[in-house]
């Protein structure tokens, strides 16, 4: 499987990507044609996501994410952040950029792979306050977006909407508000889909 249908596959039912098998019909049998239904067109992915390719920005004296490998997660490979916590959640954040514009009712998704490798004292799990799409300069207006709860195992996270407009390549970046409490996260893969007019 190529990287790319492999970040597909991430927020996708793999029936909806699968590949036809390569198979000879037996006599007397339906003819191809007829038993196949044509494969499903492909989401675009609109950003790097690979996690090393992630601006990071709010963390104390300029620090840098850790770079961790870790083969329980797709691709095998995560940022480590520690997040101070106090004042504003996106006070720290983790941004992907998108690399192709949208046009204006596009069905959008964020998908992306994330657990909590340290979290507040006290506590089982940890907030990343919100997944959205946003623009990429200020105001950095959110296009949509929700807070979801992450776990100390990976999970695959998913957050849908749609374009309110055209917007051309550069204005949008895929965003998490992460500085909740002081905690340390793992953040995986994470790709923006376009799946194009759909509901």
């Amino acid at each position: 499987m190529t990287k790319r249908l492999a970040l597909a596959a991430m927020a996708l039912p793999i029936p909806a990507i699968s590949i036809p098998a390569l198979s000879i019909p037996a006599m007397g049998s339906a003819p191809r044609a007829a038993q196949e239904a044509p494969p499903a067109a492909e989401p675009e992915i609109l950003n790097n996501a690979d996690p090393d390719s992630f601006q990071v920005y709010g963390l104390p004296g300029g620090a840098k994410p850790a770079s961790i490998k870790d083969a329980k997660v797709q691709f095998g490979k995560a940022i480590r952040v520690e997040t101070p916590g106090g004042g504003n959640a996106w006070s720290v954040g983790v941004n992907a950029p998108l690399q192709a514009g949208v046009r204006k009712g596009d069905k959008l998704l964020i998908a992306f792979y994330a657990r909590v490798e340290k979290p507040a004292e006290g506590a089982t799990t940890a907030t990343i306050a919100s997944a959205q799409l946003q623009l990429a300069a200020a105001p950095y207006t959110r296009l949509f977006g929700e807070g979801v709860t992450v776990g100390p195992e990976w999970k695959l996270y998913k957050v849908v909407g749609h374009a309110d407009r055209d917007y051309a390549k550069g204005e949008l970046a895929a965003a998490l508000h992460i500085n909740t409490a002081r905690q340390t996260l793992d953040i995986g893969a994470m790709a923006v889909l376009d799946f194009g007019q759909k509901p």
